[in-house]
């Protein structure tokens, strides 16, 4: 009778080990690269909202009428006394209907861009254009409008520290802003 050998320590009960457990996407690509493509994308996110409210404004102050001009003077003149005029536009309903429609045009421009776009595909327009994606840490997937809101509104959490949030993903293992590490995501290329 042949006798079957206990299996090793390294292998009990016979069965191979078990595959590793799935994760976030890895993180190709260097942090200074990826971080000159996120902001290139949002360089071009950004342009359509500026034009959008620049040309609101533009119909709004070119409607003006200059009403109302107060004037003050104090002490003379011509011994280094100090004189100012400061004149107030007055705009008019066509100016004020533009510039009210423009603005929600921007508005509703960013919404979608950053909020559906960007929520169900992971990519912006700028974000698609320069290959990257905004992915769920966790899943890998696309995060959904509302995270994609979230993460933008969170974006001023980057920005009320003198902007240094916005300079971590050059430096933090993920690339992660704090908008992304409180949100759980990353920036990956596509």
């Amino acid at each position: 009778m042949t006798e079957v050998p206990p299996p090793s320590p390294q292998d009990p009960g016979g069965y191979p080990p078990p595959p590793p457990a799935a994760g976030a996407p890895g993180l190709p690509g260097g942090n200074f690269e990826i971080w000159l493509r996120r902001v290139g994308a949002y360089i071009i996110d950004v342009i359509p909202v500026a034009l959008l409210s620049g040309i609101g404004g533009g119909i709004a102050g070119g409607t003006a009428t200059t009403a109302d001009c107060i004037g003050e003077s104090y002490g003379d003149p011509m011994t280094g006394g100090m004189s100012y005029m400061s004149c107030q536009p007055e705009y008019t309903g066509v100016g004020w209907a533009a510039y009210i429609l423009f603005t929600l045009a921007a508005i509703a421009f960013a919404v979608w861009n950053w909020g559906l776009k960007q929520g169900t595909t992971g990519s912006s327009i700028g974000k698609g254009l320069l290959g990257i994606r905004v992915l769920g840490e966790a899943t890998g997937q696309p995060i959904g409008f509302g995270m994609s809101v979230v993460r933008q509104i969170a974006h001023f959490l980057d920005a009320v520290i003198c902007y240094i949030g916005f300079l971590l993903p050059l430096f933090t293992a993920k690339r992660q802003t704090i908008a992304d590490m409180l949100v759980k995501t990353v920036v990956v290329p596509k």
